[in-house]
């Protein structure tokens, strides 16, 4: 199932989003729900942020072909770092260019959604924790990320965490296609099968340091060929059996 959070007129309501339909959920994804027979053209409504996460996990360095491409060892144990909600936005929503960097870069990833709170799990149990996947933009300000010591203000302006356009809840995370297009161009293509931890590894490692809460997204890493982005650029985070992100890029000012 496709679930997309969505707004019409000033109500904000889930939907069940099949064929170019999208059909109304009485109920929370993240509790009981029921699908109801009212019903929305995609034309008719808009398409918002599918989650709202109290808070977003980011995973640096987990693609093989990524570690290979920098000329890096394997990591035996995942880096991890926090994006603030307020970096969220949903598709075909604008990423603002921040004056105080030269160098705004795109990196497409699988984001994992959280369904039930979660502490101190075993891989084996992770799954039943996870609500779905999504699509994901890790936005990168890269010449401040290679000034700081750390990572947090490259990775934290306001619109830097793209996500959507829906949570799928009925897909093997394990293998499938990841792309990023910029107008239109192929610029990053792999498999979530090269990633060096999986996404039950990851939800089981990530919950023996912090509880996890319904609706907390966990980016997981980007694959080879992240590069820059201009202001006016399109930008499309595509992902086999989930749709795509699409995105433009404009100056702050």
């Amino acid at each position: 199932m496709k679930i997309v959070r969505f707004s019409f007129g000033s109500k904000v309501q889930y939907g069940a989003l099949s064929g170019g339909i999208v059909r109304v959920i009485h109920g929370s994804p993240f509790e009981s729900f029921d699908i109801t027979g009212d019903e929305f053209l995609l034309d008719e409504i808009d398409i918002l942020a599918p989650v709202q996460p109290s808070k977003i996990v980011a995973v640096g360095l987990n693609y093989k072909d990524h570690a290979l491409e920098l000329n890096m060892d394997v990591l035996d144990e995942p880096i991890i770092f926090i994006k603030p909600p307020t970096s969220l936005i949903g598709p075909n929503k604008k990423i603002i260019y921040p004056a105080m960097s030269k160098q705004v870069d795109y990196e497409a990833e699988l984001g994992i959604v959280i369904k039930d709170k979660v502490r101190d799990v075993s891989k084996e149990e992770a799954e039943k924790y996870i609500l779905g996947f999504t699509c994901a933009n890790d936005v990168t300000a890269r010449d401040l990320q290679q000034k700081d010591i750390q990572w947090t203000r490259a990775k934290s302006f306001d619109t830097f965490s793209p996500i959507g356009p829906c949570v799928e809840t009925e897909i093997d995370p394990k293998n499938l296609s990841v792309e990023l297009l910029l107008n239109g161009e192929v610029k990053q293509s792999s498999n979530t099968s090269n990633m060096i931890f999986d996404v039950y590894f990851l939800v089981s490692f990530i919950s023996r340091i912090m509880t996890l809460f319904p609706g907390d997204v966990i980016m997981t890493g980007t694959p080879p060929g992240v590069g820059p982005m201009q202001v006016g650029d399109v930008v499309e985070v595509k992902i086999e059996e989930i749709g795509v992100l699409k995105n433009i890029v404009v100056s702050e000012t």
